[in-house]
């Protein structure tokens, strides 16, 4: 077994360990708080840009939120809602713009961007907007005997449907929930956009497929279209007349969506001038 014992010299007398010197003990101390400052400064100059990245998010959230919240809304009034100063909302409000969260008009007022629509679109109508739609589109699809779909905007260029009820024809329109389509040029596609004529809905036949006609109208409120409805069937049972009756019936429920959704900020003014 091992012992530890103090040092002994050679007449018994336990050996003095040389003594520290203050200087030294001193100097030892002095290092040791300088490396913890050091090391205190150097912690907070590392977390200094994570925390400035977050002010940033916060802001951009807080200007996003007060444009969609607040369409069409100036400079000046984004800036007071989010107590910063005008050059600093700007920038991000830039920010926002450049990356279509945000839009101007050629006021200089600021609107809501199509990809804000977009997510918010997405997420109400992976929730409430479908469970409000069902009811109108199995009332079309038994009204109109055509399938009839809920679409809401996707990627750039594209429209996605999300919700559908099959057509009681034994030869009807079927299968494209989760498809997308390019908005250029479709009736959903000119619903989602805002393009409506005065009549409330789009007729367009023979774009996405062959001898089929689609007939949209936008489910609109006031900060923009959250999502379009579309009647889909062959063009030789839609014909100008049919298709102007299914038209009034597709604008009629997009609307009774909109009043359900936004009871207060539901819109029936989306023609395109």
């Amino acid at each position: 077994m091992r012992h530890c014992f103090p040092s002994i010299g050679r007449r018994g007398v336990p050996l003095a360990r040389p003594a520290r010197s203050t200087a030294s003990s001193a100097a030892s101390s002095a290092a040791i708080s300088t490396a913890g400052q050091a090391s205190s400064a150097a912690d907070r100059s590392s977390s200094a840009p994570g925390a400035a990245a977050t002010r940033s998010v916060e802001r951009a959230l807080g200007l996003l939120a007060h444009v969609c919240e607040s369409a069409p809304t100036t400079l000046s009034e984004c800036a007071k809602a989010v107590a910063l100063s005008p050059t600093t909302a700007l920038r991000l409000l830039r920010t926002l713009e450049g990356l279509d969260f945000v839009s101007r008009d050629e006021g200089g007022d600021f609107h809501p961007g199509s990809l804000a629509f977009r997510f918010g679109a997405v997420a109400l109508g992976r929730n409430q907007m479908v469970k409000v739609a069902e009811p109108a589109l199995e009332r079309l699809s038994v009204r109109c005997g055509e399938s009839a779909y809920l679409g809401i905007a996707a990627r750039t260029g594209e429209a996605v449907y999300i919700a559908m009820a099959e057509g009681t024809f034994s030869i009807r329109h079927a299968g494209w929930v989760g498809r997308t389509v390019p908005v250029d040029r479709t009736a959903i596609g000119a619903a989602l956009q805002g393009r409506t004529p005065e009549c409330g809905y789009v007729v367009v036949r023979s774009k996405v497929e062959e001898d089929v006609t689609a007939i949209a109208a936008p489910i609109a409120w006031t900060g923009g279209i959250a999502g379009a409805l579309n009647v889909v069937g062959p063009s030789y049972r839609l014909d100008p007349d049919r298709s102007r009756d299914v038209g009034e019936a597709v604008a009629a429920e997009a609307r009774t969506i909109a009043r359900t959704l936004f009871p207060t900020h539901h819109t029936s003014e989306v023609t395109s001038r």
